[in-house]
């Protein structure tokens, strides 16, 4: 009777939660928006554990940030589009000139990433659709954060010149893994 009752308690469990697919299927823009920023900022945290420490100073010309400024340049962007896109203060900022270290880096980009995810995992279409104050003045919520996708994919291209000067492989040029 117990075990009935348990099935039956997962079974109802089973069809009143919407899946993954349907909940993509109900809002594809903010699924889209969460899929492009979570494979571009991979690539980025992937290159931040990559690159070693010694080279966080690097520069290719005087004129440019250092890798270290890059990575707190995208941590900081993260935090300030997402919570642009929430409507809500960014819950840090000034990573760029107060995170120097790799450790510190390293963290400040998985908090960045993890905080721009649960933005996106909150997001719907409807809601993605509402403007907000924005740095280019009112913005769909949506719009912001494939911003937050397309200003990744840029300093990525600086940190994939910085890394090939240094000879290593960026992560997206990296062989796929065998099967």
């Amino acid at each position: 009777m117990k075990v009935l009752a348990i099935a039956l308690m997962a079974l109802t469990v089973g069809i009143l939660l919407p899946s993954a697919a349907s909940a993509q299927a109900a809002n594809p823009l903010s699924a889209g928006a969460k899929s492009q920023f979570t494979g571009i900022s991979s690539f980025v945290t992937r290159s931040a554990d990559k690159i070693p420490e010694k080279l966080f100073s690097f520069r290719a010309t005087p004129e440019v940030r250092t890798i270290a400024q890059l990575f707190g340049h995208i941590a900081d962007a993260y935090f300030m589009m997402c919570s642009a896109a929430e409507g809500s203060k960014p819950p840090q900022q000034g990573l760029e000139s107060s995170a120097t270290t790799k450790a510190a880096l390293v963290k400040a980009l998985a908090d960045g990433v993890s905080y721009c995810q649960s933005v996106m995992d909150r997001m719907t279409d409807q809601k993605g659709s509402e403007t907000v104050p924005f740095v280019f003045g009112p913005t769909p919520r949506l719009s912001i954060l494939y911003f937050a996708t397309t200003h990744t994919y840029e300093h990525y291209g600086n940190l994939v010149t910085y890394m090939r000067l240094n000879k290593i492989v960026p992560p997206s040029s990296e062989a796929p893994p065998a099967h």
